[in-house]
């Protein structure tokens, strides 16, 4: 007779149970969503006192979260970023102010902060010989930073540095092509109005995936309703048309733009072009590249021995690899490839995102480097280090999380659907370069500025040439730049100065 009253007891205990479960993850939420979107934004103000560019600026460092709300007024996102304003500064709109992001997708600011334009810098080894070790590291005041130009504001995308979605807000909501660029565009709108800078010129300054989100945010901020029309792109390693920087089987583009970067890189570690200036060797790469090796390409297998067999000696003649390896590759050689065969005599693979860098890997016969990217793991410590001693010692930055360099979550679920859901659609590679052409016929007063690394093999110097040559784009108003170095040239010292050099003239055009 107990059996039945002990089986109600656990069935009433459990239906309790369950309301319970049910009911705590909702108002748990509902706590968490208060929490992140009633405490007030962080704020640290601090003032400091440099030489840039040979003059001394006294000028504000402001680190602080901005939160972004939906059509509703509801804040669904905290962006972080770090400014550096001008004291004293009467008449603001005779002082620029400049956006800075990196790329990825997922990537924060710490590289073009900690490395090129921050009142302080990070030194790694300039000549790429050296890894960077373990901490401590050497933090060094940066009088190449543009503060004698212009005032710069460093952002960090959601999901990575201290940015996050908040409240009714999710981090995939901001992870896209297009919602990416609608979200740079509001915060930049909403400094702009808070520190009264309407009137002042305006700049972007992206890297790496960070140009193709320059030129989208400056397509977004025609629209609107709040069209604020951009002075200048400073576009570092670009990466606007997809297509000529994807090393993949059958994309014949990218075979034709990276050649000249293979050359480049081949030269740099005398495995081709020695007794020649490398200008010269680039350019004798860039003639075959044109009128040689593209219509060879094109002609795939109708191309008899005798022209395949051509073909390959000057490949060899310009890469420095073995002339019957790039008859087994069918004339094509993928970057991975060329990473791991270039120093292969010497057990070492080269860099991606800098082919001067080198590694040496456990396992040589790998078809690619298998232990990373030496030109990532051979820095990214110092930078990691120096960027959260510099928050803490100088900025006075204390917050409760930690500072995300980079978040591979993003990548992962980035979407680069350019058309609502429900559209027909289908995937191509990514171009953004049409939209910089349509931008800059809109917007007559916009230029831009090209920054490519020689040894860069991951967003290829000759694949700037190729973009810039098409897609509308007006070449009287583009400047490029060349740097003996890769992707973030401005780890090599001598570099460093020379685009800072760049920079400050294009700025006072």
């Amino acid at each position: 007779m107990k059996k039945p009253l002990i089986s109600n007891v656990i069935f009433w205990g459990l239906q309790y149970a369950l309301f319970l479960w049910l009911s705590m993850p909702a108002s748990a939420q509902e706590k968490k969503d208060s929490i992140r979107t009633n405490v007030p934004p962080h704020a640290f103000v601090s003032n400091h006192t440099g030489v840039f560019g040979g003059k001394t600026i006294a000028y504000t460092a402001t680190a602080r979260e901005i939160h972004l709300k939906n059509d509703k007024g509801e804040p669904v996102a905290s962006i972080w970023s770090v400014a550096y304003t001008q004291d004293g500064q009467k008449d603001a709109s005779k002082r620029p102010v400049t956006f800075v992001f990196n790329g990825g997708p997922g990537s924060a600011s710490i590289w073009l902060h900690m490395g090129m334009l921050g009142p302080q810098i990070v030194k790694t080894d300039s000549d790429a010989r050296k890894d960077d070790g373990a901490a401590p590291y050497k933090l060094v005041d940066n009088k190449q930073s543009l503060l004698d130009m212009t005032d710069l504001v460093f952002i960090d995308p959601v999901g990575t540095g201290y940015s996050e979605a908040i409240g009714k807000g999710k981090g995939e909501e901001f992870w896209g092509l297009k919602e990416d660029a609608a979200s740079i565009a509001k915060f930049m709108r909403v400094w702009i109005t808070d520190n009264k800078r309407w009137m002042s010129s305006k700049y972007i300054i992206g890297e790496s995936f960070g140009t193709t989100r320059a030129v989208a945010v400056a397509n977004t901020l025609e629209g609107g309703g709040q069209n604020m029309a951009l002075n200048g792109l400073i576009l570092i390693s670009q990466a606007l048309d997809y297509a000529g920087s994807t090393s993949i089987n059958d994309n014949i583009t990218s075979f034709l733009t990276y050649l000249p970067s293979m050359a480049a890189t081949a030269w740099y570690h005398k495995k081709a072009g020695q007794g020649q200036a490398l200008e010269a060797f680039i350019e004798a790469c860039r003639q075959f590249t044109y009128d040689v090796y593209a219509p060879a390409l094109y002609k795939g297998n109708l191309l008899d021995a005798t022209a395949k067999n051509n073909i390959a000696e000057k490949l060899a003649y310009f890469t420095g690899l073995d002339k019957d390896y790039i008859l087994q590759s069918n004339l094509m050689i993928l970057m991975p490839r060329f990473q791991k065969q270039l120093l292969a005599d010497k057990g070492l693979s080269i860099g991606r995102l800098d082919g001067r860098f080198m590694g040496d890997e456990n396992d040589d016969i790998t078809q690619a480097p298998h232990l990373g990217d030496p030109a990532s793991y051979q820095i990214e410590s110092a930078f990691t280090a120096a960027l959260n001693h510099y928050y803490a010692d100088v900025l006075k930055v204390k917050m409760d999380k930690p500072y995300l360099t980079s978040n591979d979550e993003i990548g992962e679920k980035w979407r680069w659907r350019t058309v609502p859901d429900g559209k027909y659609w289908e995937p191509w590679p990514v171009n953004v370069a049409r939209q910089l052409g349509e931008t800059m016929r809109r917007n007559t007063a916009m230029k831009v500025l090209v920054a490519s690394g020689y040894y860069d093999l991951i967003c290829p110097f000759f694949d700037a040439e190729y973009t810039f040559a098409r897609h509308g784009i007006v070449p009287e108003r583009v400047e490029k730049t060349y740097y003996e170095a890769g992707h973030m040239m401005y780890l090599h010292e001598a570099d460093l100065i020379k685009l800072a050099g760049d920079l400050r003239k294009f700025l006072s055009e």
